[in-house]
């Protein structure tokens, strides 16, 4: 396994259990101590991890965000619900925007199967996942290259967005919060999804469920009446009564279930 592998999976195995041990890596990967410990030095000096004795834990900084490649990993089957979900919002013929969150890779799989789409979008992975199929017209933002999230950000990205008048944006966020509303990580990405969302006749925000009551470091915006939010499970009774109040259409498979009843 090359060294960038290895630091990757680590990375991962922090998301979700948010600490490790030196000894114990060493045994998974069949390295020296000393070679782990050199890859938890460089994970600290990139901000993802703090050192402690014995191993590390992940670094909980609000600024801070994850590889693409480690978020793919994370809460795999909750976002492939959502995915499915989010699909069955679009219609043939739709013109969409679609951010660069992993959770708008999984949707962009589903939106394969359609006949007939336009996608704008600012993903380098979703590029790649639609092109070459027939029906989809694809159109890049262009702009800097976000290296960790593998988005094209900046002034040209938010020009081109504003160009377009779309059915519907499709993003997600690193937490919802009832007070500060949706917050990111970075200034890039938010500004981003601030824009598709101005630029769409309904937006819809999807989150797995652990985004719930949680804030980031950027606030984004606040969902407003004809908004949609999709997510993989029913969330409490509070965030149904305070998405109610402000007409907000919650989309979750429980829902889906009991209309089609």
């Amino acid at each position: 396994m090359l060294a960038i592998e290895r630091k990757n999976e680590i990375l991962a195995i922090l998301q979700k259990e948010q600490r490790v041990l030196v000894s114990e890596l060493s045994k998974r990967y069949e390295v020296t101590d000393e070679t782990i410990r050199r890859d938890l030095e460089k994970l600290e000096k990139e901000g993802f991890v703090k050192r402690t004795y014995g191993g590390a834990v992940l670094n909980k900084r609000k600024d801070l965000d994850m590889p693409l490649r480690i978020r793919e990993k994370t809460n795999r089957g909750e976002k492939q619900i959502i995915a499915g979900l989010v699909k069955d919002l679009i219609e043939e013929g739709d013109r969409i925007m679609l951010d660069a969150s992993s959770t708008s890779l999984m949707i962009a799989k589903e939106l394969k199967e359609m006949e007939k789409l336009t996608v704008i979008t600012n993903s380098v992975e979703v590029l790649i996942e639609l092109a070459g199929h027939d029906g989809i017209q694809v159109i890049s933002t262009g702009g800097n290259l976000n290296e960790t999230s593998l988005s094209l950000v900046g002034n040209a990205a938010q020009k081109v967005l504003n160009g377009y008048h779309v059915d519907k944006a499709v993003f997600s966020c690193k937490g919802i919060d009832m007070k500060d509303g949706i917050t990111d990580s970075n200034e890039l990405d938010s500004d981003i999804k601030n824009v598709m969302y101005a630029c769409a006749d309904t937006a819809i925000l999807a989150v797995d469920s652990s985004k719930f009551d949680k804030v980031s470091f950027v606030k984004s915006m606040r969902l407003k009446q004809g908004d949609i939010l999709v997510t993989d499970r029913l969330p409490s009774e509070d965030w149904q009564n305070y998405l109610q109040e402000r007409g907000v259409q919650l989309v979750t498979p429980e829902a889906q279930e009991q209309d089609q009843k």
